[in-house]
């Protein structure tokens, strides 16, 4: 790790945004990108058809618990979402079942796949506590629910959605279910024969600490049967050095259970701190933290830390757009875990936040309804409503 002038090693709090790469990932992908650069793709392609393809499928296979011939790469898993539903064949007597924790880019795709097929697209509604409510799903599933997303971890959040409950009410009915689990793989188990989930998406940079711009997608022999008859959806490779880089990345991967236990205290180091309020809905959390201050913005709070060593991020309101515009949300501070974070770090962020907090001033914000007037007109017909089903007009 880099030293910081305020003395000691940087403390990476920010493994849901970018992991930090094993050297031998990060030695591989140097390599291969050099060796691409030099000598020509050939080379690289070789490589990975004869070593990497067969190891990489293993690694993904037993990650997922999923058959190596269900999973494939992309450049992430937005990408692949996208890619994958773009094709489905819906109606407009369909419906899609979403969550007020979806991100920017899956709504974004869904919404596209509503206006192509002019499906309803509806989000499920939450409990008083955060949770989503799986009695209101229970009682209003039927055949005419064609799709059902749902993220695992959001982006803006930590909530822990209950992906295996929701894949057992899911099984007897026609519906296609689909989890992003960009922001959980690599910091909780993912199990796709439990999920009972026709897709899966995952990026490779963020707890699996792979390089960027590659992720992949487990799919059932069920959505695939259902795309056969419109085409393959288009192939969004990751370049090959990404590839070999990912591979030595999962060689190195451990599980990190320790991960959650060193979550609790990281939510007692922001609660300790003067003036935080953790966004933490739900009775589940994972090692996402977020919090906001009564007085510094986000963008503050992240310099102000930086500049003492200690790496986090600032999530905004339209990463999460359905569910933190609702609660008057702009910008948050979000903090992430990977199992190679010590209780010193911890320490350490704690004393630097509240550092911060006691010699920071506070800068004029705007209101999240103001914000997101100006990059989406139309986004506030997507602001959450406590427990009330939204429906999007088409």
């Amino acid at each position: 790790m880099m030293a910081t002038p305020h003395g000691g090693p940087r403390v990476h709090l920010d493994t849901a945004g970018l992991g930090r790469m094993p050297a031998t990932a990060r030695a591989a992908l140097t390599e291969w990108t050099r060796r691409d650069d030099r000598h020509g793709p050939h080379e690289l392609e070789e490589y990975l058809e004869d070593v990497v393809h067969d190891t990489l499928g293993a690694r993904l296979a037993a990650l997922l618990h999923a058959p190596a011939e269900d999973t494939g790469l992309f450049t992430g898993a937005a990408d692949a979402f996208a890619a994958l539903t773009a094709r489905l064949p819906l109606g407009p007597g369909d419906r899609i079942w979403t969550t007020p924790y979806e991100g920017f880019a899956q709504l974004t795709a869904l919404y596209a796949l509503r206006d192509r097929t002019r499906c309803a697209l509806d989000v499920i509604p939450l409990r008083p506590d955060g949770d989503l409510d799986l009695e209101w799903m229970a009682a209003h599933i039927d055949d005419s629910v064609a799709l059902v997303s749902v993220t695992h971890v959001p982006a803006g959040c930590g909530i822990v959605n209950p992906v295996e409950d929701i894949g057992r009410m899911l099984a007897p009915h026609r519906c296609l279910y689909a989890v992003d689990a960009s922001y959980s793989v690599g910091q909780l188990p993912v199990d796709v024969s439990r999920t009972g989930c026709d897709l899966l998406t995952g990026d490779g940079w963020r707890f699996l600490r792979g390089p960027q711009n590659i992720g992949f997608a487990y799919t059932s022999p069920r959505l695939r049967h259902a795309l056969s008859p419109h085409g393959a959806p288009p192939r969004l490779s990751p370049h090959g050095a990404a590839v070999v880089a990912l591979d030595a990345a999962l060689a190195e991967h451990r599980p990190g259970a320790r991960d959650l236990e060193q979550a609790g205290r990281l939510r007692a180091a922001v609660e300790a701190a003067s003036g935080t309020e953790l966004i933490a809905p739900g009775r589940l959390q994972s090692a996402v933290v977020t919090f906001r201050h009564e007085r510094l913005s986000a963008a503050q709070i992240r310099r102000g830390l930086a500049a003492r060593g200690v790496v986090v991020w600032k999530t905004v309101a339209q990463e999460t757009p359905l569910y933190l515009p609702g609660r008057d949300v702009t910008t948050a501070v979000r903090a992430s875990l990977h199992h190679d974070n010590s209780p010193q770090d911890i320490a350490r962020f704690g004393e630097a936040l509240c550092d911060v907090l006691a010699s920071e001033r506070p800068l004029a914000r705007l209101r999240p309804v103001e914000l997101l007037a100006q990059r989406r007109p139309a986004v506030h017909q997507m602001a959450s409503a406590g427990g009330k089903l939204l429906r999007f007009p088409a």
